[in-house]
């Protein structure tokens, strides 16, 4: 198999690490592969768009979601490194407003499936990191929202020691408590 998933505390949000071809001249991995997706996830999506942002240390992006046109997310990082952090917001959950976070870099090449129904974001750890990731549907302004990475209801164990570098609408985000009704 070309594809190694590990489960989460969070059902349906996996750890994908695929298969790499190394040797002295560099390496080649597929980075992804529907068939082999399906096959090691038993999932089939499509994906319609690709998104690709470069981050500073500290940044932090997050926690978005978007109130309809929910997004299943597969993330990676292709330079430096970042804590990446789901929150599931379905309301039908056995575990709604828990979070789970990985650590993912350039160097160990693991990917996260974060499904629709859950808030998503990250911080930058590495003095850069160039962050790509593909998407089940398209972004939509009108229905982003942002969850508060602060939260403490949520009580994330974001890894940084000072605060970080933030955008007017992650400042902006809600506690959990005030998002309302939308992914079941």
């Amino acid at each position: 198999m070309k594809l190694t998933v590990t489960p989460t505390k969070l059902p349906g949000v996996l750890i994908l690490e695929p298969k790499v071809f190394g040797d002295d001249r560099g390496f080649f991995l597929e980075s992804f592969n529907a068939n082999d997706f399906e096959a090691a996830t038993g999932l089939r999506r499509e994906f319609v768009q690709d998104n690709h942002s470069r981050s500073v240390k500290n940044v932090l992006r997050g926690l978005h979601y978007q109130i309809q046109h929910p997004q299943g997310k597969l993330v990676r990082v292709v330079s430096g490194e970042v804590f990446d952090v789901a929150v599931d917001l379905r309301r039908s959950s056995p575990t709604f407003g828990q979070w789970v976070g990985v650590r993912l870099s350039a160097d160990n090449k693991k990917q996260l499936w974060i499904p629709e129904g859950f808030a998503h974001g990250f911080v930058v750890l590495s003095e850069a990191a160039e962050f790509l990731y593909k998407t089940t549907d398209y972004w939509y302004p009108e229905y982003e929202r942002c969850l508060l990475w602060s939260d403490p209801d949520l009580n994330i164990e974001w890894p940084i020691t000072e605060p970080p570098a933030l955008a007017s609408k992650d400042v902006n985000g809600r506690p959990l408590t005030e998002i309302g009704d939308f992914c079941g």
